[in-house]
């Protein structure tokens, strides 16, 4: 495990770092500013964008549905750079073995904590989350990593995964309702939460966080340790990677298009589509953040984002802890009651200020809190 440090940083790829802090800005605050924007202005463009930050109701694919697969995807472009790098400089497995579970254990304790099982102990508490998502999803890709030397073995592991998937979707009866259902009630991923999943669910039947979600989970991780392999490879040029990483996104963006009108796009049950989908549309962005930022070096702009995706677990777990929201309301306040109907801009645009002020500092002083 490593735990707060102070690091090199110019030994990592910008590009990562950057979309990590693009994907978490909509989870700190981009999306509420754009939903405050969409009430004061009532401009059709902005009603749009606003929009895609409400996940769908059930089956359909929102902005909002990509920020969570996103960031498991980024973490598993991280893999190569993390792991296989120590493994070609003889770091032992067991090492891998004892850093990538320690990261889970920690991941999913900090995912309990954010549920409140430190507020409310261990009645009625929901044990899993992103958090443990996240952890447990990498934990398991990286297994696979570790301990394949090719990519054609790693694309088998995802094929079986994914074909395990969908089997399990289509093929399992689920008492009362038969194979192949896709309803909130009927699906398999409902009976296996229901049946073997401990604790509270979120939702009555499920839990967009459950058993067969991690496993879909583990295929998006996977394929984003594809992306991180072709960025680490010493064999293709800085075009030739991003050419690589747009045809990869766009065969996975057009592949899950294809199934959809018979196996639905559904974020709430990580359907095979679904993960092919954010899969695809991750590399794509990851291939346009590449090309500018570590191609061509088009980076003046970066710091803001990079601040956010250097320290993301940090920020994620200290919304819960400390209300941004105060500082925004004390400095700003009379402005926002003033500006009437703009002055939720006001408020939400300085609480992700002072979100960005902590992170600053910690980035300054070299602060960050990797799991």
């Amino acid at each position: 495990m490593e735990t707060t440090i102070k690091s090199n940083l110019k030994q990592r790829l910008s590009s990562l770092d950057t979309l990590r802090g693009f994907d978490m800005l909509w989870i700190i605050g981009g999306g509420e500013l754009l939903h405050a924007l969409s009430k004061s202005t009532g401009w059709e463009w902005v009603n749009v964008l606003a929009n895609q930050m409400h996940h769908v109701q059930w089956e359909g694919f929102h902005f909002e549905d990509l920020i969570f697969p996103m960031f498991m995807f980024i973490s598993g472009a991280a893999i190569p750079f993390a792991l296989t790098s120590k493994l070609e400089k003889g770091t032992p497995k067991k090492e891998l073995y004892k850093k990538v579970f320690q990261r889970m254990v920690l991941l999913v304790v900090f995912g309990m904590v954010y549920n409140g099982i430190l507020a409310k102990g261990f009645s009625d508490i929901r044990y899993l989350s992103v958090l443990s998502q996240i952890g447990i999803g990498y934990f398991f890709a990286s297994l696979i990593v570790i301990n394949t030397a090719t990519l054609k073995s790693r694309i088998f592991w995802l094929l079986g995964i994914l074909s395990g998937i969908a089997m399990l979707q289509f093929l399992v009866p689920v008492p009362g309702f038969g194979a192949g259902s896709f309803t909130p009630d009927g699906s398999i991923n409902a009976w296996i939460d229901q049946h073997l999943l401990p604790g509270k669910l979120i939702y009555k039947t499920y839990d967009p966080e459950g058993i067969l979600c991690i496993v879909s989970a583990i295929s998006v991780t996977l394929m984003g340790s594809f992306a991180g392999f072709v960025l680490r490879s010493e064999k293709y040029a800085p075009n030739r990677k991003t050419a690589v990483l747009l045809i990869s996104g766009a065969s996975l963006v057009l592949v899950a298009l294809l199934l959809s009108p018979f196996y639905p796009i559904i974020k709430k049950i990580w359907t095979v589509p679904f993960d092919l989908l954010t899969a695809g549309i991750s590399f794509l962005l990851l291939a346009l953040f590449y090309f500018i930022i570590d191609v061509k070096l088009w980076n003046k702009w970066i710091l803001f984002f990079k601040v956010i995706g250097l320290n993301s677990i940090t920020i994620y777990l200290g919304g819960q802890l400390i209300d941004f929201e105060l500082p925004s309301k004390f400095l700003f306040g009379s402005i926002a009651i003033s500006s009437g109907s703009f002055g939720e801009v006001i408020i939400v645009t300085g609480m992700i200020a002072a979100e960005w002020i902590f992170l600053y500092y910690l980035y300054k002083n070299k602060i960050f809190l990797r799991v």
